[in-house]
């Protein structure tokens, strides 16, 4: 793909040059720790699950954290937030749209709607502000100190689409001290990785940080469909980020922190492939290569981000409480069209006019024809859909205690607003993509909410946490077909919806002795209602869902033993969901219908453990179980029909599939994580080996269940060895990378309407990386 930084990130280029001014000052240098992985005791791990810092051993609810060499060893290939699925317990990410829109499910609760206003019952956090739309959550993480992964309804303090959980993704902050990072890699399909950081501080006022990353891989995919075809022709993608932050300490009691955030992204939307599945199984077919694609539509592909936002927080000490005020901007847009179908041709085509009658009949043929292919394609399916204009808006003020007494407070306010502009494109392939269908929509989203959260110290051991919101939303959203791909006339629609609800959580802690903490929390969440209305482009109505609430209860335990060496902590929970908001996407008629299900529970637990085996041999793991069902004998959805085997009831006049005592869809039982790391002392340096896994058990693609739209359970492993030596005045590494080193080849996805298409995920990749640090 070739590169084209624009306006702010071309500053990247300029931290390499930044250190190397660095270390040709005199060497009045300091001692540095960076890269130093001797552990004698673990560390305290700090949170601001409560919008305080705490340590996470004294927080009542289930929250994980990646941090340091664990979060920055998933970034070296090239990777994006995806990253994190399935890393941690209860946690998976994975998205139809390529290196952008994240669907982030825990505990089982998501969203599979593939549509630009659809909403999540995840939120994430970036820097204090949320990030609400799907595509400003596929921001690259880079510079980051930590991930926390906060479990259970988050309402009381952070509002709307939370009853599931949050992600909270916080960069490294401008500091006091002159410090730097430089990573550059280079690996597999022409991968090209290069992020740094620099901070600079100007005195004891004012300090800066500035932190980029580049993520660069050339196309690697071939085209062989007949008579299109291309070598090196899709898989590549240019993807740029940057962040600028300033710290202004005018008065002792007052600190103001400026962040300005970009992103720019041009690649490929996702690579669907089609007829990957083995009709009757789950299995993939033979012949297909993950580096080759047969579509009459690939050299279309293609997809454009460009992101833009920037934030204010202001921190005033008043003595005995703060005042906060976060502000936050945000704007996103995104051109994307990918060949949906996957293959080429269509059975039309047969000029012996026999292929669309004869049907999809051969179970397992991955086969070419001078018409279509692979194997069966019913009609061509080349889409788009653009963002064009995008804007949102978030206020929070909230005073805190300063945590000087038996009891603490928090109270606060909160407003979001945002105004998107979709557009919906449809191509008629056969006449090399001429745009033959067009809609466009529109959405005004506006949120407000107060909240009250009280903690109170009744003993040394025994404290308790109860919270109470009141949020207001409503949506408004209007629709115009331009054109209709099938020739139905134009029209204009809308819809609207609004409600109020009230969020709280309660729980409690009891400290048995230093090391062991006893806790249960109660907590209701709740996602705001929701209007879809993709289905315009096909002359179609849009659908809307109430709020959907979600009462969860939950028990745990948190300790450290063996000196600090040894940390376990665990939780068992169990949910129930009224009125979940579901989406029924795809089948035969293509459709993205919203649904209220009656009930929802869910109920399992997570696990997690850290040991310092020695200084030098450190082990963590986690393990989660999670079962969830549908409880709603009234719901039935779509299917595939015929070219799939559908295991649930299909009532024979309407050919809708029942889906009560389903699961909830990418909703795996098991998740396991272990992550081992030895290293060995050479004088100052040192060589290490680092091998993180993961596994998830199998889950289902849809809401209806089939033998073939079903995820095979997948181990993926990683590997890093690297050596570290320190400078006179910075630390350097050179490491060996490799993720899904066993080369896993699983489907993360898969599209029901048109054939058995599928989407996997990502190849092995083995690639060399130099960082160089200094502080």
């Amino acid at each position: 793909m070739p590169s084209r930084p624009g306006g702010f990130v071309r500053y990247i280029r300029l931290l390499p040059i930044g250190l190397a001014l660095w270390l040709a000052l005199p060497a009045a240098a300091q001692e540095v720790n960076v890269f130093d992985y001797t552990l004698e005791q673990l560390a305290d791990v700090i949170v601001t699950a409560q919008k305080r810092e705490q340590n996470a051993q004294d927080v009542p609810v289930s929250v994980s954290t990646l941090q340091g060499e664990d979060l920055e060893v998933l970034n070296a290939s090239g990777a994006d937030v995806r990253q994190l699925s399935f890393r941690l317990p209860s946690l998976m990410v994975e998205s139809s749209f390529g290196r952008t829109f994240p669907r982030f499910y825990l505990r089982g609760m998501g969203n599979t709607d593939f549509d630009l206003i659809a909403s999540q019952p995840v939120s994430l956090i970036m820097d204090e502000v949320v990030l609400e739309n799907p595509l400003l959550k596929g921001f690259p993480m880079f510079d980051m100190e930590r991930v926390e992964v906060l479990r259970g309804p988050q309402g009381t303090l952070f509002g709307r689409n939370t009853p599931a959980g949050i992600v909270k993704l916080e960069s490294r902050k401008p500091t006091r001290q002159l410090e730097g990072r430089f990573n550059l890699g280079y690996g597999d399909y022409g991968s090209v990785n290069v992020d740094g950081a620099l901070n600079l501080p100007f005195g004891d006022k004012l300090a800066a940080r500035f932190s980029a990353i580049s993520q660069v891989r050339e196309n690697w995919i071939d085209n062989r469909a007949p008579g299109f075809e291309k070598s090196a022709q899709l898989g590549g993608y240019d993807d740029k980020a940057a962040r600028a932050q300033l710290s202004f300490r005018p008065v002792e009691d007052l600190e103001l922190l400026l962040n300005y955030h970009q992103r720019d992204l041009d690649g490929n939307s996702r690579i669907f492939l089609a007829n990957i599945i083995e009709k009757g199984s789950n299995d993939l077919v033979d012949g297909f290569r993950h580096d080759t694609v047969y579509q009459d539509a690939a050299a279309r592909n293609t997809q454009s981000v460009k992101m833009r936002g920037g934030s204010l927080k202001l921190t005033y000490d008043l003595g005995s409480a703060s005042l906060f005020y976060i502000g936050g901007h945000e704007s996103a847009r995104i051109f994307s069209v990918g060949d949906i179908d996957g293959g080429y041709g269509a059975c039309f085509l047969d000029p012996a006019g026999l292929a669309c009658a004869a049907g999809d009949a051969d179970s397992g043929a991955y086969a070419l024809t001078p018409f279509m292919g692979p194997g069966f394609i019913p009609n061509p399916s080349e889409t788009g859909v653009g963002m064009p204009d995008h804007r949102q808006l978030t206020h929070e003020l909230r005073l805190a205690s300063n945590e000087r007494g038996a009891l603490d407070y928090q109270v606060g306010a909160f407003w979001f607003d945002e105004d998107l502009t979709i557009e919906n494109f449809s191509f008629d392939t056969r006449t090399g993509g001429a745009q033959n269908g067009f809609s466009r929509q529109s959405m005004e989203t506006a949120s407000w909410g107060v909240f009250v959260s009280l903690d109170y110290e009744w003993t040394p051991d025994f404290s308790t946490v109860a919270g109470l919101r009141y949020s207001s939303d409503g949506r408004k959203w209007r629709g115009h077909l331009w054109q209709s791909p099938f020739g139905a006339p134009p029209f204009l629609s809308a819809a609207e919806v609004d409600d109020t609800q009230l969020s709280w959580d309660a729980s409690a802690s009891y400290r048995l002795d230093v090391e062991r903490t006893l806790y249960a929390r109660v907590a209701r969440g709740y996602r705001a209602p929701s209007i879809q209305g993709r289905n315009l482009l096909f002359s179609g109505q849009p659908t809307t869902a109430d709020s959907e609430t979600l009462l969860s209860y939950e028990i745990g335990f948190k300790s450290e033993f063996l000196d600090r060496r040894a940390r376990v902590n665990a939780a068992l929970f169990h949910y129930r969901t009224d009125g979940q908001q579901l989406t029924a996407v795809g089948g035969v008629g293509n459709a993205a219908r919203l649904l209220n299900a009656k009930e929802t529970i869910g109920h399992g637990g997570e696990l997690e453990a850290e040991l310092v085996l020695t200084p030098k041999f450190i082990v963590s793991a986690g393990l989660s179980y999670n079962h969830t069902e549908i409880n709603d004998p009234s719901l039935a959805v779509a299917t595939c029909q015929a070219h799939c085997t559908v295991t649930d009831p299909v009532d024979p006049e309407t050919g809708l599939a029942s889906i009560d005592g389903n699961p909830l869809p990418q909703s795996p039982e098991w998740i396991l994580d272990l992550s081992v790391r030895y290293g060995w002392d050479f004088g100052r340096d040192e060589l290490y080996v680092l091998s993180d896994w993961a596994y998830r058990s199998e889950l289902n693609f849809f809401l209806y269940e089939t033998k073939e739209y079903r995820g095979a359970p997948v181990l993926e492993g990683g590997l890093r060895i690297g050596y570290v030596w320190p400078g006179d005045k910075a630390k350097m590494e050179l490491a060996l990378v490799g993720r899904n080193i066993t080369n896993e080849t699983a489907l993360e996805g898969g599209i029901d309407f048109n054939n058995r298409a599928g989407y996997l995920h990502e190849p092995r990749y083995w690639g060399l990386e130099f960082k160089m640090a200094f502080q």
